[in-house]
């Protein structure tokens, strides 16, 4: 019967767990994906990019939403239990509360891992894909990034400047620079549009001068029409990996060799991106956020239990209930802040790395004493 009993609690736990969860995360990200239209309308890209950029993105806000979702459910579980008097069940089939407790606790190790495999593996290998679209993707579309009274930079080294754009598609007192802060070009035009070649694409300019900087000499020429080829321009998009989507071994690996580290062997030469002893920190954070921090799941669950402690024939049952919800939303946000005390050097961070530990252990011994498993001593 004890079986069945749990069996039925952790069904209704992981369905509505699961439910809360994904529809939580999709509302978020439609959001975000709006965000990202951006890359279309402001990037000038195509739509498959823009697709593929939201969807890798999904994993790492369900992976974000996890906690706090998990801890919801479990509140709104126990709490209808109690209210529904099918917690009396449990008592009186011989299921006293720290087996109900260790019960947990066995489920919350197993979200516990898979959030960590989510946060080390799932979460930057897609963040990488998502970003690898942007960073091999071409400006498809040009003449819609281009809007009129606003600087356009999305084109690295070059920047276009309209007063004006008729519906459609024509340019009106056009400039454009093209080049760095020493070598430079400069092109103002009367007016202008977009001209597509087989492959390239070509911004079509006329009754304009063109003002060449080179190593301090200046030359210029006047032109009725100009061609300005836009096709072998790099895009402005980040090219190289941020530390989020540096895979976990690798970053393991990287502050093993910063820190001169013994512990395994690992080549000297090895070589990975973002792996300066000024991103340390960046560095030892990223790997906080991935291993450590998911070991306040097991901190939330047994902060949820606390539910059992008291029935809803207490009169205070309505506020301890919404006490218990504030203490878990307190700790979900003192666990996103720890990584901003997260030091360089591994060793003295110890006592942020050990919390979640110690409030395991305080909560299962203050649920030990509250129902008598400990004896003491008078």
């Amino acid at each position: 019967m004890k079986k069945i009993l749990f069996k039925k609690l952790l069904s209704d736990c992981t369905v509505f767990f699961l439910i809360s969860l994904f529809s939580t995360s999709v509302i978020i990200w439609v959001f975000q994906a709006v965000n990202f239209l951006d890359i279309i309308v402001e990037d000038g890209r195509n739509y498959l990019v823009y697709l593929n950029f939201s969807l890798l993105n999904f994993p790492k806000i369900v992976t974000k939403l996890i906690p706090f979702m998990l801890f919801f459910s479990l509140i709104f579980i126990i709490a209808q239990y109690e209210i529904k008097n099918e917690l009396i069940i449990f008592w009186n089939f011989g299921v006293n509360k720290i087996e109900f407790i260790n019960f947990f606790i066995k489920f919350s190790i197993l979200i516990t891992i898979l959030q960590i495999f989510l946060s080390t593996s799932i979460v930057p290998k897609t963040q990488d894909l998502a970003r690898s679209f942007l960073r091999t993707s071409s400006i498809n579309f040009l003449e819609n990034f281009i809007k009129p009274k606003v600087f356009n930079d999305a084109i690295r080294e070059l920047t276009i400047y309209s007063n004006s754009k008729d519906e459609n598609g024509n340019l009106g007192e056009i400039y454009l620079k093209k080049g760095g802060s020493d070598n430079f070009q400069i092109t103002y035009a009367k007016s202008g549009n977009f001209r597509k070649v087989g492959n390239s694409q070509i911004l079509e300019l006329y009754s304009g001068e063109t003002i060449s900087v080179i190593d301090d000499k200046i030359t210029s020429f006047k032109f009725s029409k100009s061609d300005f080829n836009l096709s072998n321009l790099e895009d402005s998009t980040t090219t190289y990996k941020k530390t989020q989507e540096v895979t976990t071994i690798n970053l393991i690996k990287c502050y093993h060799n910063l820190k001169n580290l013994n512990f395994f062997k690992i080549n000297k030469n090895f070589q990975v991106e973002n792996c300066r002893e000024d991103n340390l920190g960046n560095i030892l954070k990223e790997l906080y956020k991935r291993i450590i921090i998911p070991l306040y799941i097991p901190v939330l669950i047994l902060i949820s239990l606390l539910l059992i402690i008291k029935s809803k024939e207490n009169t205070h049952y309505t506020k301890y209930r919404f006490m218990i919800f504030v203490i878990g939303l307190i700790t979900i946000i003192i666990s996103e802040m720890t990584i901003r005390f997260v030091d360089e050097d591994f060793f003295k961070n110890l006592g942020i790395f050990i919390i979640p530990v110690i409030s395991i252990i305080s909560l299962y011994l203050l649920f030990l004493l509250k129902f008598k498993f400990i004896k003491v001593s008078k």
